[in-house]
């Protein structure tokens, strides 16, 4: 069962001021048998269009642009973390920006709160890539885990990938904070860090899937249910241009033609077999469908 509700909720700060701006939280709520699953909101991203757009095809960019309202000089896309709950875990799937990626984002604990949970509610945490707005909110103020009961799981790849020393010389200037950024925060829990391979399942009824070309080593993670779902990440990282012309590159991908090729694919998939998606960028909470269209596909989000 799919449902939506939106809720207001206000900040421990808020609370102590009445008068201060109360924050609106969107909340999407999906049911897989025992297994219900809740997006939070930490917040958007503020990106200039040519960081995914760039270098597209422009007389049919243009038209994709006008059907979706896509702003000709930033987009601010939703960044969902995923929270899963079974009866005995408490799961996320990324942690969000944490406080030193952009002040837009960085909001994942006032959601926890809206939910009435704590960071040491967290049992797990599965990461689907190592780029800030899904690892930098590891840590706390002290440089120590922020879910200090959780067990922090990621790829094997990924893991290899961002603690690669040489890695800060090869991602290109733009990114350079990303691996070092990345190789911080993960060299903090490397010793209690459990490594996943493709196909692996972390945790009952999650399953790894290696889904490459945003980063190298990124997964997605598939759901078992009455109907499967798929915690997406960036492997889909929109719902204009991923969906319309999945094999398009982008520029948010560190291997774009990987990265198209796994998009293509997934999509093709998805629309198969009517697995529910949750998107880290998508809009409304994230929670969808996969539908063909004319010459790709199209985001149906449940409503």
């Amino acid at each position: 069962m799919l449902t939506r509700r939106h809720f207001l909720t206000a900040s421990a700060a808020t609370l102590a001021a009445p008068l201060a701006p109360r924050r609106l939280w969107a909340a999407s709520t999906l049911t897989l048998g025992e297994t219900r699953i809740d997006t939070l909101s930490d917040g958007n991203l503020v990106l200039p269009v040519d960081f995914i757009l760039g270098g597209m095809p422009e007389a049919e960019l243009q038209d994709i642009r006008a059907r979706y309202g896509l702003p000709s000089d930033q987009l601010t896309p939703p960044c969902n973390v995923t929270l899963l709950r079974d009866g005995t875990n408490t799961v996320l799937f990324d942690v969000g920006s944490g406080p030193d990626f952009q002040p837009s984002a960085g909001k994942l604990t006032e959601a926890l709160a809206a939910m009435d949970l704590t960071v040491e509610d967290v049992t797990h945490v599965l990461f689907t890539h190592g780029h800030p707005d899904h690892l930098w909110g590891l840590l706390d103020d002290f440089d120590e885990p922020l879910f200090p009961n959780a067990q922090h799981m990621i790829g094997q790849a990924e893991f290899d990938y961002w603690t690669d020393p040489e890695t800060a010389n090869t991602i290109g200037e733009a990114r350079a904070t990303f691996a070092a950024g990345a190789s911080r925060r993960l060299g903090v829990i490397a010793d209690s860090l459990r490594l996943l391979i493709d196909g692996e399942e972390p945790l009952p009824g999650i399953f790894a899937r290696l889904t490459p070309g945003h980063t190298p080593g990124h997964l997605a993670y598939e759901i078992a249910g009455p109907t499967p779902a798929m915690v997406l990440g960036d492997c889909i990282g929109n719902h204009h241009v991923a969906f319309e012309r999945p094999d398009w590159a982008s520029n948010s991908d560190q291997d774009k033609a990987l990265a198209a090729t796994t998009r293509t694919a997934l999509l093709d998939r998805l629309a198969v077999d009517g697995h529910a998606i949750i998107g880290f960028h998508l809009p409304g909470g994230g929670i969808g469908r996969v539908e063909r269209a004319d010459k790709g596909y199209r985001f149906v989000e449940e409503t």
